[in-house]
């Protein structure tokens, strides 16, 4: 199976597994592209897809970029990698194999996925695009920094804002974003931004 093969029955199965998800595809994170990002109420997993025709050359690099970015990671295989991915991701990862069977994809959860120990908030954080965090800086009530760093403003919301409801607050952003509004939303917050 092709990765093209695999990708819509799968989004099918994930919101069938999972509930209310909302899935994003090709979001660049670190040196990586993750295959998907799947929102969840009060966390983002990663999910990357090996299908029948990938090897594992970038599978260790792209490996430490998803640790570094999500609560939890899944690596969805093909029967081809369905006997071995065990031995090519940590024990945290979730393994969902899928096969051709009567002319349907057929997933199966293999291994559920753990909370990942490596996740850090800051890096997390950056998928965030300015507009949305200065949404979590208004919901809790913090000052807005409209003169300073994307980052300064990452390192205020996690000294000021408890981690569980920051999840939740970036899920729910995450939920909402709406890629066909995206340059007026940015153009309207950098107005105000710049505005005295």
């Amino acid at each position: 199976m092709h990765d093209k093969d695999i990708r819509e029955p799968l989004f099918d199965f994930l919101e069938e597994t999972y509930g209310k998800v909302r899935i994003i595809e090709e979001k660049q994170m670190g040196r990586s592209r993750a295959d998907i990002v799947m929102v969840l109420p009060e966390a983002l997993a990663g999910i990357e897809i090996k299908s029948d025709a990938d090897t594992y050359a970038r599978l260790g690099r792209q490996v430490k970029d998803y640790d570094l970015y999500f609560d939890k990671n899944i690596v969805v295989a093909g029967s081809v990698h369905g006997m071995h991915i065990e031995e090519h991701v940590p024990e945290w990862w979730g393994i969902i194999t899928v096969e051709w069977i009567n002319g349907a994809a057929d997933f199966y959860v293999l291994r559920e996925a753990k909370e990942n120990p490596k996740r850090r908030w800051k890096r997390k954080l950056s998928l965030l695009w300015r507009p949305e965090l200065a949404c979590i800086q208004e919901m809790n009530g913090m000052p807005k920094y409209k003169e300073k760093s994307k980052a300064f403003v990452i390192d205020k919301i996690l000294e000021m804002v408890p981690e569980e409801k920051l999840a939740e607050q970036v899920s729910d952003l995450l939920f909402e974003r709406d890629y066909n509004e995206i340059e007026e939303i940015i153009r309207s917050f950098k107005r105000k931004r710049w505005m005295k």
